[in-house]
């Protein structure tokens, strides 16, 4: 990696991570300020946190396109633009349909700096650097949530509606921040992606490749049950799970979250050490395997009602066993749709992959919901179980058609370098002088 693109992959992680700090500060109490400060009832909240989902569905099958055509920089520009407005919107509407229009905004916003980001790092790295890459991303985002939260819950106060303004206004001025830094970014003139910087003619049929790729198609079906299965879980399903089987308070639920991004952070170097070198499809049914066993743990929990320690002590095991599984995915998910994807489309595969992730947030939450409110606990996390198992499965079938390099990017780089070496040295044998 050159000295100016590690000066532009550190622009581009700490505007990333100033970001998350400022999501921090908003999203664990946006429910109660629509809610209850704004007064506009729990229907129109929910309302709110489906237009993120919906806004993201209408732009994303977009996005790609444009990246691949005139470049990520300008797109993830144009997404903070709209996420800073969106999200002082937020805290200044007082009424429904201001409240959506700003939700709408700012869900737009995200959904499009998401993959603009993602192909900047891929534009920024090198298929040996690029898991590295992005688990300091992830681990960036995690720990600017996890901070942002904390300090916002020190800030707000329910009966101050002006409380509220200022977490949005922190959060709206951390979107332009990351905006700034990245408008800064010089990117690679000849990126570490050949043909990367494609032409309007070689952006066509976007869509038509990525379907008949199907070592793609398949990890976007694995995407979405991975997806679905954990994050779609976590603040709906699952929390209905502890609260009323468990038997846990509000604050331990608290706490179990904030055991999920202690893992993750505490974990995410150790665990990417182990990973980089091994074959990224069985990391991720590695990931399915210790998914499956925190849904037993879970479910274990609601087994045990009389021993509320032990019942607890699962429940957050739960939530710790689900940061470590993040943490395996986080250098392996997102550098592996970069390196499936044909340099001209990297934008392209990076917006499916996300499309497929906020299918996957929208439809979770609503069939955890809809099981948690019917009481079906029981086939709710036999279930979860399944699909657990399932991501396992799915990831063994895909690395059937992954390549060497796909697969282990630093152990082929490794085993090219050596053949080049003995080429090397075989060839300067040959040219020596034979005595007689």
């Amino acid at each position: 990696m050159t000295t100016a693109m590690g000066a532009a992959l550190r622009r581009i992680q700490l505007g990333n991570a100033l970001s998350a700090f400022g999501n921090g500060f908003t999203v664990p109490f946006l429910f109660i300020y629509v809610s209850q400060v704004r007064n506009l009832g729990a229907s129109t909240a929910g309302i709110v946190l489906a237009t993120f989902a919906v806004a993201a569905l209408v732009v994303l099958p977009l996005t790609g396109r444009v990246i691949d055509r005139r470049g990520p920089l300008p797109v993830a520009i144009a997404g903070t633009v709209s996420a800073a407005i969106g999200s002082m919107g937020l805290g200044l509407a007082d009424s429904q349909s201001l409240v959506v229009a700003a939700a709408a905004a700012l869900g737009a916003g995200i959904a499009v700096i998401q993959p603009s980001l993602a192909t900047m790092i891929v534009w920024c790295s090198t298929p040996t650097t690029r898991s590295r890459a992005f688990a300091m991303q992830f681990f960036l985002n995690n720990l600017g949530l996890g901070v942002g939260g904390l300090l916002g819950g020190q800030l707000v106060d329910t009966s101050d509606p002006s409380s509220f303004v200022r977490l949005f206004a922190i959060e709206s001025a951390m979107f332009l921040v990351l905006g700034a830094a990245i408008a800064t970014v010089r990117l690679p003139k000849v990126p570490k992606v050949e043909d990367a910087v494609p032409t309007d003619e070689s952006a066509k049929g976007g869509w038509r490749s990525l379907f008949a790729d199907r070592a793609m198609v398949q990890l976007c079906v694995l995407g979405f049950v991975m997806f679905f299965a954990c994050y779609g879980q976590f603040e709906s399903g699952l929390a209905a799970f502890a609260v009323e089987v468990t038997r846990i308070s509000p604050a331990t639920l608290g706490i179990a979250l904030a055991a999920n991004t202690a893992a993750i952070v505490l974990a995410q170097f150790v665990v990417l050490k182990l990973v980089e070198r091994r074959r990224r499809s069985r990391v991720i049914a590695l990931v399915g395997l210790i998914w499956t066993v925190a849904w037993i743990a879970a479910g274990v929990s609601g087994l045990v009602p009389g021993a509320h320690g032990v019942a607890t002590a699962l429940l957050i095991s739960t939530y710790a066993l689900f940061g470590i599984g993040e943490s395996m995915l986080s250098p392996t998910m997102a550098p592996l749709v970069a390196d499936l994807a044909p340099a001209r489309l990297v934008g392209q595969y990076n917006s499916a992959f996300a499309l497929v992730k906020q299918l996957a947030l929208a439809v979770g939450p609503a069939v955890g919901g809809l099981m948690a409110g019917g009481g079906m606990y029981v086939a709710y996390i036999a279930m979860l179980i399944v699909c657990s198992l399932g991501i396992s499965a799915l990831a063994l079938r895909m690395g059937r058609r992954l390549t060497p390099e796909q697969e282990t990017p630093l152990r082929a780089s490794a085993a090219r370098t050596g053949t080049a070496e003995k080429a090397v040295v075989v060839g300067e044998t040959d040219r020596m002088p034979v005595s007689v």
